[in-house]
């Protein structure tokens, strides 16, 4: 389907990632409508693209109930919010790994779940759920990220198959580390292991892609990584000795320092 003329949500629109992907749909003549948790943020950005917004903690079950309710007529849904989630989960609260679970799985899932059925009964639509490489290989220090974003693409791509033929198609976007904007970037440190980087620019298109090509799963990296990554899928164990030989943990630790005060 295409972008120009649908009515279409974004979460997370306040992020570095979100806010690249928002301009680009109203660039491309979309009716938008982006949510986020922090009202003055979210207010700038929909002024700036003359968006509807709705002011929501993806963390709070009642949040996403009154988003899915307040957004019953979108045509496509970009299930892009998420919470780094990095770090020994040994060292989290209880309360924070629930919340890491509720933002990252239990809200997009919900929110496809309340929002499916309209675009099922109008047969056309779309939903794009913003995964990680870290959804198909593990690392150090990202045991919570990591099993919410496996968590994440089982669910997307089990339900483009429950959807098919019905007329709304479902994607994964999975990027791997982006430069310039989003959760990676924020923390200013290098990428483990001195692998390359993506722009927001690669993601975003993706994110489009996949809306008007109704991809099943794509994702944004370069090709070393997303091979590395199918290897990592395999071999476990190998990439486990590959990731330590490599000194990639003396860069883990400088990102899960700098991303400790968003959990």
């Amino acid at each position: 389907m295409r972008i120009a003329g649908s009515t279409v949500v974004l979460t997370g629109v306040t992020g570095g990632l979100g806010l690249a992907t928002a301009r680009r749909l109203a660039a491309d003549g979309a009716e938008l409508i982006v949510s986020g948790r922090r009202a003055d943020a979210l207010e700038e950005v929909a002024k700036e693209l003359g968006a509807r917004a709705v002011v929501a903690d993806l963390a709070v079950a009642e949040d996403v109930d009154r988003l899915a309710e307040e957004c019953a007529e979108a045509d496509v849904l970009i299930a892009n919010a998420a919470l780094p989630s990095s770090g020994d989960v040994l060292d989290y609260t209880p309360e924070q790994i629930d919340r890491a679970l509720a933002v990252n799985l239990r809200a997009p899932i919900m929110l496809a779940r309340r929002m499916a059925p309209r675009m099922v009964e109008a047969g056309r639509g779309h939903i794009v759920f913003v995964g990680s490489l870290s959804g198909k290989a593990t690392s150090r220090s990202a045991s919570l990220y990591s099993a919410t974003k496996f968590g994440l693409r089982g669910f997307a791509l089990s339900l483009r198959q429950d959807l098919h033929g019905t007329g709304v198609g479902v994607s994964l976007v999975q990027p791997g580390f982006v430069r310039d904007a989003g959760m990676f970037a924020d923390t200013g440190a290098p990428a483990p292991g001195g692998v390359r980087t993506v722009g927001p620019d690669q993601v975003v298109a993706a994110v489009i892609r996949a809306v008007e090509q109704n991809r099943a799963e794509i994702n944004v990296a370069p090709v070393e990584l997303k091979a590395l990554t199918a290897v990592a899928g395999q071999f476990p164990a190998l990439a486990e000795r590959v990731q330590r030989r490599s000194g990639a943990h003396r860069d883990v630790v400088k990102i899960v320092d700098a991303q400790q005060n968003k959990r």
